[in-house]
């Protein structure tokens, strides 16, 4: 009877130890999601609120320059992890402008701060996604092991990101690159730490989870015209469930592009 009991006790307190763990690792994700959860927020009050002398295009560029202004004086951010933000910004835009005038979408309202019918804040939804890199990394101490030698890792990402815009005009060749991904980092692994505890996790499988919530996340963001599909111009429709493919590449060039910078400055560290 005292061995059960025992038993009960300690299954018990893991439980409720579980639990601690779980609520400190969800609010150290929602402290990493603080720029993209302004982002939807605010694509969903310009969308309903009356906005005066700019257009909504406009405001939201204001709105998040204000945000990367004010999470970097509040500590938030640290001045690396705005370089970083600036350095996806500039690979989205160039993205965004490409993918528009080929007809993938489009931005269906008006603005003054505009390249090639892109608005300049679309930007920052890809920052956004190394904003939470960024974060996670710094807060839940992340490290990989057993990461590829950089002869592989560099290629790969470079061609994962030229694949979005040939495939237009060549092959699409996506699910080779996924293949690749899953050769090259098949024994590659997350360690992160919640409190004094440490955990790891497979990199593809993060991979996977993060490509599923950013398609969940493009769904809000269309639903809210922050831009539109061709077949939701009469009206919302959910985002083909093929964009997810889309989305894990795209979290992949992101991950190899922080993950090889945080690398650099780690070995930058070590040699002072």
């Amino acid at each position: 009877m005292s061995v059960l009991i025992q038993t009960k006790q300690s299954l018990k307190g893991r439980l409720i130890y579980t639990g601690f763990q779980l609520i400190h690792f969800v609010k150290e994700l929602a402290l990493s999601c603080i720029f993209p959860a302004v982002i939807f927020l605010s694509l969903a009050l310009t969308e309903v609120l009356p906005l005066p002398i700019l257009a909504r295009y406009d405001w939201l560029l204001i709105i998040f320059l204000v945000m990367q202004w004010w999470m970097v004086r509040s500590g938030l951010e640290t001045a690396d992890e705005l370089k970083v933000i600036c350095l996806f910004h500039i690979i989205g835009l160039i993205l965004e402008v490409y993918k528009v005038n080929m007809g993938s979408w489009f931005y269906p309202e008006s603005g003054i701060f505009k390249i090639a019918d892109v608005p300049l804040y679309s930007g920052f939804m890809y920052a956004s996604v190394a904003s939470f890199l960024c974060q996670a990394w710094r807060r839940l101490n992340v490290r990989m092991i057993n990461w590829p030698a950089p002869w592989l890792v560099i290629p790969l990402a470079f061609m994962i990101y030229l694949n979005f815009f040939t495939h237009h005009v060549w092959l699409d060749i996506r699910w080779i690159l996924l293949g690749c991904v899953v050769i090259i980092f098949f024994k590659t692994t997350v360690s992160f730490h919640i409190r004094s505890e440490k955990y790891q996790m497979p990199l593809i499988f993060s991979f996977i989870l993060t490509g599923l919530f950013i398609w969940i996340a493009e769904n809000v963001a269309t639903y809210f015209n922050a831009w539109q599909y061709p077949n939701q111009q009469e009206g919302w429709e959910i985002v083909h469930v093929g964009k997810v493919s889309s989305w894990i590449l795209l979290v992949i060039v992101s991950f190899l592009i922080v993950a090889g910078l945080k690398r650099v400055k780690e070995s930058r560290c070590d040699k002072i």
